[in-house]
């Protein structure tokens, strides 16, 4: 997993609460077995109208915000379901930092293991966010995990707090697995008294 320290990206302002997995990544795109190529199903029946067409009226489609990897949501944002589908759609559309006053639970947890940053701010902070990516033509934050902070160039700066554990593992670049093999040495030598003959 790619370590995660300072992320500057454009800002995408899809403020909406209560936004659930199955509208992140709908159930009938779930039947892929890779974590990739979930990106274009992202948002699916937002981002098209009843015949399949893109709808410009959508936040994703509109040509200010190609490229954003910085996406502001409203509170509780990835409820529903647990799909971890919904975090691979994200990565894979290129998101790397999601702002919210609130994420649910283990959508939040999801995002660590993925390397994706779910910031949480207050709600004035997140609005004054999501309002300056409306109206300032290519605005960009930038987040910066080591020193808890993240700011823009005209005039926006909040710190924030983070749960240690979850700001070392993506400082460092650590999933489950990784985090397994730093055990290593004692997990070779557990395996290997368990196949030493009994004395």
């Amino acid at each position: 997993m790619q370590p995660f320290r300072t992320h500057k990206g454009g800002v995408a302002p899809l403020y909406r609460a209560n936004v659930d997995t199955d509208q992140i990544i709908p159930k009938q795109f779930l039947k892929r077995i890779e974590r990739t190529g979930f990106g274009e199903f992202l948002f699916f029946d937002w981002r098209r109208t009843s015949d399949g067409k893109p709808d410009p009226s959508f936040v994703l489609n509109d040509s200010r915000y190609q490229g954003a990897s910085v996406l502001v949501v409203g509170k509780n944002f990835g409820c529903g379901s647990s799909r971890e589908h919904a975090v691979w759609a994200l990565v894979d559309f290129g998101f790397r930092v999601l702002i919210a006053p609130s994420f649910a639970d283990i959508f939040a947890n999801n995002c660590v293991k993925n390397g994706v940053l779910a910031l949480v701010l207050g709600e004035d902070e997140v609005c004054d966010i999501a309002r300056r990516a409306a109206e300032m033509p290519n605005y960009e934050i930038t987040v910066d995990l080591e020193q808890r902070k993240v700011h823009d160039q005209r005039g926006f700066s909040a710190a924030f707090q983070i749960d240690e554990f979850i700001r070392h593992c993506l400082l460092e670049g650590l999933d489950d697995i990784g985090l397994t093999l730093q055990h290593e040495s004692d997990i070779a030598a557990y395996e290997a008294r368990q196949s030493s003959p009994a004395t």
